[in-house]
């Protein structure tokens, strides 16, 4: 090891994930207003990492990780309805307005990578006509920014990032079965399928449970007949695409908005006018929503910290976050004998980022294996990852990592 750092390394004795009684995992789907909060704000921080990079060849203070989505107000009608008022979509926190003499324009920056996501992502939400924006991104305080000029520049917050290792049956059906949903080639096949989608799975023993939310598109909906029809067809569509996963469940069951009413013809109906709840009936927030592997796991261990929009230089909030998950699986998948790992890496504001206060990992390992040599090798893993941690960040900077 170049550097001496405090890495701790033990064994757990819990079960596995896939061997406990019950497991709880939701995903909210792209165009849940809290996902889109936490995507556009990572867009922002993205985007300035690179404007500021460009003009001044290293990344400037900012904090991007306050924004809010205030739902509109629409009227779904089967057929196409309405929006009565537009969507607002508030900027917040802080960032470096000017440096060495030249104004940075980050409200033009922050609103222009809002549009740009949101053509690329909701494919009935116009960002001209459907959104309004708010700029309250004001500069940072004297101190915070000043950390950033320093030769060294230390964590910007006492804080802890948690990841772990493998995913589970359950994580990895929760988690594609929404990607599927939102996928080009099902959205040719079914139209009406919004962009807002939240999935719960719940794993009772071997049986799975998803209860799945699914705004869909009045303009495909002639009907409330049609509704059902398409509901059916799509529930056969999850199924034969969860079957085909190869996961050893004992039985499956998929129910699909679950509120829907028969009786109540069109008010017994999820329809929206652009696929997205925010419209007009839930707003959304940076931070609730999934974690940085993209999901919200109820049962492994994980952090508060909102990662989206948090700079990629020294916001622990961020980095470990990202890092945990990565070293996670870096572990499991380097490590013979290793059945499933945590790792929790724990800042102090002010050190450097290489070296956090403690640096651990909860290894479940198979039977017979050798811990000393897991021990060995995780710790080296760990120590090689974190004396990498200045390439991690560029390419948390440039986008290449997921944080919802």
């Amino acid at each position: 090891m170049s550097i001496p750092r405090n890495i701790t390394v033990e064994r757990s004795d819990a079960a596995p994930m896939e061997e406990q009684p019950f497991e709880l995992v939701e995903r909210k789907g792209i165009g849940h207003p809290d996902t889109i909060c936490d995507s556009i704000m990572e867009a922002v921080c993205i985007d300035l990492c690179r404007e500021y990079q460009s003009r001044f060849s290293h990344i400037c203070h900012h904090n991007i990780d306050k924004g809010l989505l205030v739902a509109g107000r629409s009227l779904p009608k089967t057929g196409g309805g309405m929006i009565l008022e537009p969507m607002k979509l508030i900027f917040g926190d802080r960032a470096t307005y000017s440096c060495n003499g030249q104004l940075v324009p980050v409200g033009e920056i922050a609103e222009a990578a809002a549009k740009r996501w949101i053509r690329e992502n909701l494919r009935f939400v116009d960002p001209d006509e459907h959104l309004l924006f708010q700029n309250e991104i004001k500069p940072g305080s004297p101190e915070l920014t000043d950390a950033f000029a320093r030769k060294v520049i230390g964590a910007n917050d006492t804080s802890v990032g948690v990841g772990y290792a493998p995913f589970s049956d359950t994580e990895r059906i929760v988690l594609a079965t929404e990607q599927l949903l939102n996928s080009p080639g099902l959205k040719a096949r079914f139209p009406e399928a919004g962009e807002d989608i939240k999935i719960m799975g719940c794993r009772n023993g071997r049986k799975l449970q998803l209860t799945v939310a699914i705004a869909f598109v009045d303009r495909f909906i002639p009907n409330a007949q049609h509704y059902f029809e398409r509901k059916a067809a799509l529930r056969d569509e999850l199924l034969a695409f969860v079957e085909s996963q190869n996961c050893a469940f004992d039985s499956l069951e998929i129910d699909i908005n679950t509120l829907d009413d028969p009786s109540r013809g069109e008010d017994g109906l999820y329809l929206t006018v652009l696929g997205t709840s925010a419209e007009g009936a839930d707003g959304g927030q940076v931070g609730r929503g999934n974690r940085v592997n993209g999901l919200i796991a109820f049962g492994r261990p994980q952090t508060t910290e909102a990662a989206a929009g948090k700079n990629p230089v020294n916001h622990v909030g961020k980095i470990y976050n990202v890092l945990s998950h990565e070293i996670a699986a870096r572990i499991h998948r380097e490590v013979a004998g290793v059945r499933e790992v945590a790792v929790f890496l724990c800042s102090q504001i002010g050190r450097r980022v290489d070296q956090p206060l403690i640096a651990s990992a909860r290894l479940t390992p198979e039977p017979g294996a050798e811990m000393a040599e897991i021990s060995r090798h995780a710790t080296s893993i760990i120590d090689g990852e974190l004396e990498g941690i200045e390439i991690f960040c560029q390419k948390l900077a440039d986008g290449q990592y997921r944080v919802c």
